[in-house]
């Protein structure tokens, strides 16, 4: 899919900025620090891509992952609606200190005490990737 048609999906203009800040989180091909970004984007300033991944999050065109590194971390989310379809498990490196998605490994189902509403589930592995192995 095209990442016009994802934005406008999701209900994101497509600005030049926006397209640009997809496509890093795109040719990644895991979650992204900050950080990370503002590296990858050094012609686009650090407010910006910050307001972006803010609108992006509001209209759940990215997964914001709680990582133990360095804060938050950002992944392109290719559901095409409201409901997250695409949640899966992600492996943070304890030695290059990066989360890489588990595509393939769905988060397993949670049943939480009644009166208890879940918004979302976060599931890490933490261990070795296998480069630094």
């Amino acid at each position: 899919m095209e990442l016009e048609e994802l934005l406008a999906q999701h209900g994101v203009r497509p600005t030049a900025n926006r397209l640009l800040i997809a496509k890093a989180l795109q040719e990644a091909g895991r979650p992204l620090s900050m950080t990370e970004l503002e590296t990858r984007l050094e012609t686009i300033d650090k407010s910006n891509v910050f307001r972006t991944l803010s609108a992006f999050k509001d209209a759940h065109l990215v997964h914001v992952l709680e990582d133990t590194g360095d804060g938050v971390r950002y992944e392109l989310c290719h559901s095409q609606h409201d409901e997250d379809d695409d949640v899966h498990v992600h492996f943070y490196c304890t030695r290059c200190r990066r989360t890489y998605c588990l595509e393939d490994t769905p988060v397993p189902p949670v049943k939480v005490p009644e009166g208890y509403e879940t918004e979302s589930v976060s599931y890490l592995v933490k261990g070795v990737c296998p480069q630094c192995r």
